[in-house]
């Protein structure tokens, strides 16, 4: 440091100090925006958007940005596939930069881009491919200095350390809320179950109760429903957290299919998902969609959101059953199944009359 002015390695120092304390303060969207400011802050780019996988949607979505209006980022999105360049960023796990957008971006968005020389970040850490980060100047070509590509990179491990944090975070607490479950299973089999069955071998029985066998069979049955509410009724553990995204915009970015399958959507006019919904209703939808993926073979998926009599509905449709006509359903849905029991709702699965296989989640409002 001369004359007060910090050097551009002690700057550069101090900023990724200040983004790691902020990595559990701030909400993963906040958090983001600012590593795409200071991206731009320590390198000559004027705009930066990151891109981060989405496992629900099976896409890689905006998450970020910087010196960009975000509203025009909520239906971007893409594939690795479709992403030459950020296939190269990722395999070799440097900064890109590239001037062929013909060839190295989705069609779709060629026409939209302002831009001659775009970047390209990996944001990858242990093998693990996380998204990358996009970034230009404006408009115009240019080449990116040594110490530029060194701080673009250093932020994309920076990104990819937020990224694995929050999937570890939430991954320990769905094992947390999966043993919750699990005692609660636990629970009503040793103390509602067992009731049940002691009731139903005495009514069983050919010989007619006598009055005192019947008072019994009534207080058990007393009991066990007293007991089977208490369980139902008890706090399963923490709520889930915010999700950083809506039902609508997840299915949003199902207009250019699911898994290269073609998605059908049909939203309901003035249908709202109530906030304390939008945890269970994401994660029917995610697992629905993944389910229909792994276990079926369809040509089409048909999602449909409406609030019929007062219930909020969500149901996930699709074709291409296995030759069994059964699709396997995954612990994922059976927490969800648990999840929605909190508001007093379902989550019902299996065959749907019209033919294929059906997933819908319906709570009352």
């Amino acid at each position: 440091m001369a004359n007060g002015v910090l050097s551009p390695q002690t700057e550069t120092l101090d900023v990724f100090v200040e983004l790691l304390s902020e990595i559990e303060t701030d909400s993963p969207g906040e958090f983001y925006n600012r590593l795409c400011e200071v991206l731009c802050r320590l390198t000559t780019m004027r705009r930066a958007v990151l891109f981060l996988y989405d496992e629900s949607v099976d896409r890689v979505v905006a998450v970020g940005s910087h010196g960009m209006e975000p509203s025009l980022l909520q239906d971007v999105h893409g594939t690795l596939e479709e992403t030459p360049v950020a296939q190269k960023a990722l395999a070799l796990d440097q900064v890109q930069e590239t001037d062929d957008l013909e060839r190295e971006l989705p069609a779709r968005y060629k026409a939209a881009l302002e831009v001659t020389t775009l970047t390209c970040t990996p944001l990858s850490a242990a093998s693990r491919w996380f998204g990358v980060i996009f970034a230009d100047r404006g408009g115009g070509r240019f080449k990116l200095t040594d110490e530029e590509r060194h701080a673009m990179w250093s932020l994309g491990k920076l990104a990819a350390l937020a990224a694995s944090a929050r999937i570890a975070t939430r991954q320990q607490d769905r094992a947390r809320r999966l043993a919750e479950r699990i005692d609660l299973a636990r629970e009503v089999h040793e103390r509602v179950m067992h009731r049940l069955f002691a009731v139903s071998l005495a009514l069983s029985s050919d010989g007619e109760l006598a009055p005192a066998d019947r008072e019994r069979c009534r207080v058990e049955m007393r009991e066990a429903l007293a007991d089977l509410r208490t369980a139902l009724e008890r706090q399963l553990g923490p709520r889930p957290r915010t999700t950083g995204t809506t039902l609508r915009a997840a299915v949003g970015r199902l207009d250019r299919g699911y898994g290269d399958i073609p998605v059908k959507v049909e939203w309901a006019k003035g249908v709202e998902v109530p906030e304390q919904l939008e945890p269970v209703a994401q994660a029917t939808l995610g697992e629905a969609l993944r389910n229909a993926i792994r276990h079926a073979r369809p040509t089409t998926i048909h999602v449909r959101v409406d609030s019929p009599d007062d219930t909020f509905v969500l149901e996930v449709v699709n074709d291409g059953v296995g030759e069994d006509g059964r699709t396997a359903t995954g612990m994922g849905l059976r927490l969800a199944s648990l999840e929605a029991l909190q508001f007093g709702g379902v989550v019902e699965f299996g065959p749907h009359e019209a033919g294929g296989w059906r997933t819908r989640l319906v709570v009352p409002l």
